[in-house]
């Protein structure tokens, strides 16, 4: 491409990838789902290098592919194959600027990994809550981008609940600042929020100030086998009502997730002696003290005991038997792969809702594939479930992946019916994108369409995401 040459008097020769085995890593998703091509991955040094890249892409009509971690789960952060297009990765911006304990902040770049957020919360006696399973490299720019949920959102709210200020480079080659540490700014449209969710299709994310919060003095955690996501829904109502905000995690498992997690995870083993068909991990936080949290939680567990509601637990009592339920859990995914294919949906229906719609799905998607095995995992606690199906015993992968449109029309209609949403925490992508017509307010949706074309007027901001055809 003549572009690339001009480029490289902007941000450097170094920042330019354009060696096909260099850009190969970047141009797939890890579960070679979608592919790409790109005419060059340009890595800026500094926020004022991506506003470069950005006015330089609007002036020659370049389509721009913004990407940090490469962990996304819809494509977003993938070329299509016209070759055309400039992958601007955040993967350089990995400065930690600044940590402030007494004001409860930190201000990062947008390439450090999420992981390296936490460790520098916990060297200074605080904890930020956003956990994933690849937090060990996804970044908080990408976290940003599809306001990624994890976790700990039942306690602390999504991505965009833990957002101060943003940094992000526009279309047209400014760069905006409102990173600060106000928790009162109430000087006009609070413009983070336009850019928090928007999977890089209005600009690109640079540094962001977000917050901090006290470090629980103490955790219990607790591996709880039952009869049904029906039991486990009392069970948190139970636990809430009890616990209340210090009810932190209350994760649902299938038993099917268990036997896939043992069989494929290193170092994973059952932590119940007898099976069961649904497990829920729960933890509970105190501010005070182990005795707290340790009294909080059997006092829960003993009254669901009483009635009725568990079949058997197991209290973790250490720290890392606490972080061996937890690998169980963020393992999930992982372990269907060696299982063939999964069709996947990330999708939310109102807590209440959560166990009949499981009831309803899961009976459709076998109705559909017989000998299909549905494995629904995730956040029972926000209504947040994982809903994968791995392909029948010795059935035809591609066959079997073959349905995947089918299937999602399927599950995603059932979760309409039940006043959900098609895209949870995972974002739109190019995955969903077309579904929005369907789901989305018409009304919501022009206007998208309305603040793209204003701050993307040449419609270079990752083409093809989000916003439908």
């Amino acid at each position: 491409m003549d572009w690339i040459g001009e480029l490289k008097d902007h941000v450097g020769d170094s920042a330019i990838i354009t060696d096909p085995a260099d850009k190969a890593p970047f141009l797939k998703e890890w579960r070679d789902r979608y592919t790409g091509t790109a005419a060059a991955v340009v890595q800026p040094h500094s926020p004022q290098d991506v506003a470069a890249c950005l006015a330089f892409a609007s002036k020659h009509g370049i389509p721009v592919v913004p990407q940090a971690g490469n962990t996304g789960l819809v494509g977003g952060q993938i070329p299509d194959a016209s070759g055309r297009a400039m992958i601007v990765s955040v993967a350089k911006l990995n400065k930690v600027r600044e940590v402030d304990p007494i004001s409860n902040t930190m201000t990062v770049d947008a390439g450090v990994v999420l992981q390296t957020i936490q460790q520098q919360a916990d060297k200074v006696d605080r904890l930020f809550p956003l956990s994933l399973g690849a937090e060990g490299s996804c970044m908080i720019g990408g976290n940003l981008g599809t306001n990624a949920g994890g976790t700990g959102v039942l306690a602390y709210g999504n991505t965009r609940d833990l957002v101060m200020g943003l940094e992000v480079a526009l279309p047209d080659g400014r760069l905006m600042n409102t990173l600060s540490k106000l928790r009162k700014d109430n000087t006009g449209y609070d413009l983070k929020h336009l850019f928090i969710g928007s999977e890089g299709t209005l600009g690109i994310i640079t540094g962001v100030t977000l917050k901090l919060f006290a470090k629980p003095k103490a955790m219990r955690t607790a591996f709880i086998g039952l009869a049904s996501p029906h039991a486990a829904l009392a069970l948190f109502g139970q636990m809430q009502a009890l616990a209340g905000p210090s009810l932190t995690g209350f994760e649902l498992m299938p038993r099917l997730g268990i036997d896939f997690v043992a069989a494929h995870l290193e170092g994973a083993r059952d932590p119940l002696e007898g099976k069961h068909a649904w497990y829920v991990l729960a933890e509970i936080s105190s501010g005070r003290n182990e005795e707290d949290a340790e009294a909080l939680l059997m006092e829960a567990m003993e009254a669901a005991f009483e009635m009725g509601l568990i079949e058997d637990a197991v209290v973790a009592q250490s720290l890392d038997q606490a972080q061996a339920f937890w690998h169980i859990r963020h393992g999930m995914s992982e372990a269907q792969k060696p299982e063939g294919g999964s069709i996947k949906h990330d999708v939310s229906v109102p807590v209440a809702s959560v166990p009949d719609f499981l009831d309803e799905a899961m009976a459709a998607v076998v109705e559909m594939v017989p000998g299909s095995r549905p494995l629904p995992f995730g956040h029972l606690g926000d209504g947040n479930i994982h809903f994968n199906v791995s392909q029948p015993v010795g059935g035809d992968r591609q066959a079997f992946l073959d349905q995947w449109a089918a299937m999602n029309d399927r599950v995603h209609g059932i979760v309409t019916a039940y006043g959900g949403s098609i895209s949870a925490e995972h974002g739109v992508g190019q995955a969903k994108r077309n579904m929005l017509t369907v789901v989305k307010d018409p009304v919501a949706l022009d206007l998208m369409r309305t603040i793209k074309k204003a701050i993307d007027p040449n419609g270079i901001m990752n083409p093809g995401k989000v916003l439908p055809d």
